[in-house]
C-alpha cells in the first residue's frame, strides 16, 4: 500500500515538472518572437546613426573600403619602417666612418710614440756613450794633475821665496839637477820633477819666467816638459 503511494507521487510529481517545462519553454520563445523585431529596428537604427555620425566626422573616408583602409594602414607603416631602417643604416655608416677615424688617428699617435722611442733609446745610447767618453778623459785628467794640499803650500811658498832671491842660473841649475833621473826614453823621471814644478809655481812671475828662460837654454826638453805640468797643478 504505502509502494503503491509513492509510486503514485513520484508520477505526479514527473507530470508536473514536465508540464512546467513546457509552460516555460513555450512562453520564452514567444517573448522571444515578439521582441525580435524592435531590437532589429532599434540596432538598425543605431547603426544608422553611428553610420551617419562617422561619415560626418571621416569626411575623407567616404568611399573607402574596409580593405582600402587596412591596405592604406599597412602602407604607411611600411613606409615608416622603411623610413626607421634608413635613418638606423645612415647613423651605423656615421659610427663607422667615426670608428675608422678614430683607429687612423690611434694609428698615427701609435706610429709617432714608436719612432720617438727609437729615437730617445738612440739618444740615450749616444748619451751614455758621452758620459763614458768625458768620465774617461776626466780619469785622465785627474790622474795627470798635480795637486798640492795646504799644509804642503805652506812649506811651498817659503821655498819658492829662497829661489825668488837666488840669480834665474843658479836657479835654473839647481832645479834641473832636481829633474836630473830621466828614463833612456828621454822622458822625465816623476819623483822630484814634481817638487821643482811645484817651486816653480810658488816663485814670482818674473822669476819664473827668468828661470825658464835659462833653460830653454841649456834643457830645451825640460823647460816645455815643466810649463806643461805647470797648467796641471791644482790648489786642494
Amino acid at each position: 500500500m504505502n509502494m503503491k503511494r509513492i509510486i503514485i507521487m513520484a508520477a505526479a510529481g514527473l507530470l508536473s515538472f514536465g508540464g512546467a517545462f513546457l509552460a516555460a519553454k513555450f512562453t520564452k520563445s514567444t517573448h522571444v518572437t515578439a521582441s525580435e523585431p524592435n531590437q532589429a529596428a532599434v540596432a538598425t537604427e543605431a547603426g544608422d546613426l553611428k553610420t551617419a555620425q562617422a561619415t560626418a566626422d571621416a569626411p575623407d573616408a567616404v568611399g573607402l573600403s574596409d580593405s582600402d583602409m587596412r591596405k592604406t594602414i599597412t602602407e604607411k607603416q611600411l613606409k615608416s619602417l622603411v623610413y626607421e631602417v634608413r635613418e638606423k643604416m645612415r647613423e651605423y655608416d656615421t659610427k663607422l666612418q667615426d670608428m675608422e677615424q678614430r683607429e687612423q688617428r690611434l694609428q698615427i699617435t701609435e706610429d709617432t710614440l714608436k719612432k720617438d722611442i727609437e729615437e730617445l733609446t738612440n739618444l740615450r745610447t749616444e748619451l751614455a756613450t758621452t758620459v763614458a767618453s768625458v768620465k774617461e778623459q776626466r780619469d785622465k785628467l785627474l790622474k795627470t794633475r798635480l795637486e798640492i794640499e795646504q799644509v804642503e803650500k805652506s812649506n811651498l811658498t817659503t821655498i819658492s821665496a829662497t829661489y825668488d832671491k837666488m840669480d834665474a842660473a843658479s836657479a835654473g841649475k839647481i832645479l834641473a839637477s832636481m829633474c836630473a833621473s830621466r828614463a833612456q826614453s828621454g822622458a822625465v823621471a816623476a819623483g822630484s820633477v814634481d817638487d821643482a814644478v811645484k817651486i816653480l809655481y810658488y816663485m814670482s812671475e818674473r822669476s819664473k819666467a827668468k828661470v825658464l828662460a835659462e833653460l830653454v837654454t841649456s834643457e830645451p826638453k825640460l823647460a816645455a816638459f815643466l810649463c806643461q805640468r805647470l797648467k796641471q797643478i791644482m790648489e786642494k
